[in-house]
């Protein structure tokens, strides 16, 4: 990747650079040259703290940060908004009716017009002072993208909460190092660098769905990637709490197989199938329970199992699948009783669209195959339009 200000050029193995920006002394006043994008949620206490933390590490570069909301309960948009009337580099986006961390970093990427984006967590756990380090490696033309690691030489990851978020850090690390075409050693960071051109290029291929986006930048790149892992501290949280868990990880895994199949069958359908099959599971658990164990009559234990099971999928659905477009309060008792409903449409149509097949001759199994498929594709098609739908 050739340096800035030179024009638009093209490296040897295909990747555009934009370098079309004018020199330092033709740039208009106010023109950042890195852009830190700050997804965030409930992290009003660490907005002023993280702005003075930038401002003194970034001494001498042109900078902005970009903070972009999920509509926090706890006024982190208010506060962000706050310091931007006193700071113009500060700006805030507020976001209503979605969230994720990867669709937030793609909002506030793409409203930078900087050489650079950075992206970094709201919760003063990443050590803001490796970001001149990581400008000045993507300025060089050498790298394409810059990574601070708790895990080379000089790294810490001390700041993990507790054994178990180490046990799910490292398992993530363990799984993604499995199916990255580049060596990194820490694919579960969440602070890292690159030229915007490169991630505008990238956009259009990213999932936008889960909490961990640079496994997936580095599994859209069609063309080696040029990496370059700094060594950074991830400090301990002073406020709020940490947003790893094993739903994290478990969607983790879901951008792995979505990737690895290329983005033919959505990500959501996929985590929609394997809640539906836990939850045949679930139904027949129910259903001996009720039989063996409680003597119901059959009718009685299949309608027991069938109910238990519908609310174990949507329970799973709203956690996993829809988690940032999560039902509460009375939205989740709506969400409940549409599910239900579009689910009974779905099992009369896998029932008699099966029965049909049998009658013209073709074989039970597949037969049953046929309509359990049709049933899962009508119970997710219509549960995204009118249980999880858009606010």
């Amino acid at each position: 990747m050739t340096a800035p200000g030179h024009g638009h050029q093209t490296r040897q193995d295909g990747m555009a650079t934009d370098t079309t920006d004018p020199p330092p002394a033709q740039r208009i006043d106010g023109v950042a040259d890195l852009t830190v994008v700050v997804p965030c949620y409930n992290e009003r206490p660490n907005v002023a703290p993280l702005v003075a933390a930038l401002d003194a590490a970034l001494a001498g570069i042109a900078w902005e940060v970009v903070f972009v909301d999920d509509n926090s309960p706890d006024g982190t948009a208010a506060e962000a908004r706050r310091l931007g009337r006193l700071d113009p580099r500060v700006r805030c986006i507020r976001r209503i009716g979605r969230r994720g961390l990867s669709s937030a970093v793609i909002e506030g990427a793409l409203v930078s017009s900087a050489l650079f984006i950075a992206v970094m967590d709201g919760d003063l756990q990443h050590d803001e002072t490796r970001l001149p380090v990581m400008l000045e490696a993507l300025r060089s033309g050498q790298y394409d993208l810059a990574v601070a690691s708790r895990h080379v030489v000089g790294g810490d990851a001390a700041g993990l909460a507790s054994r178990w978020r180490h046990a799910l850090s490292d398992a993530g690390a363990t799984l993604a190092q499995r199916f990255l075409p580049v060596t990194l050693s820490d694919p579960m960071s969440g602070f890292f660098m690159l030229p915007r051109v490169l991630f505008e290029q990238l956009a259009p291929s990213l999932t936008a769905q889960g909490f961990k986006i640079l496994l997936d930048l580095v599994l859209s790149v069609e063309l080696p990637l040029r990496v370059i892992e700094v060594p950074a501290e991830f400090r301990k949280r002073l406020a709020g709490e940490s947003k790893l868990d094993v739903l994290v990880l478990t969607q983790f895994a879901g951008l792995l197989v979505d990737k690895t199949l290329g983005g033919l069958v959505p990500l959501r359908f996929l985590s929609f199938a394997a809640v539906g099959l836990l939850g045949v599971g679930v139904h027949l658990m129910v259903l001996i329970g009720g039989r063996e164990m409680l003597g119901l009559g059959f009718a009685t234990a299949q309608i027991d199992a069938t109910v238990v099971a519908m609310v174990f999928n949507f329970l799973l659905n709203n956690q996993i699948t829809y988690r940032d477009q999560q039902l509460r309060g009375p939205r989740l008792w709506r969400g409940l009783l549409l599910f239900m409903v579009v689910c009974g449409i779905g099992a009369v149509a896998n029932v008699g669209i099966a029965r049909v097949l049998y009658q013209a001759n073709t074989y039970w199994t597949v037969a049953g195959a046929i309509g359990a498929v049709i049933g899962v594709v009508w119970n997710y098609a219509v549960s995204a339009t009118l249980v999880w739908r858009a606010r």
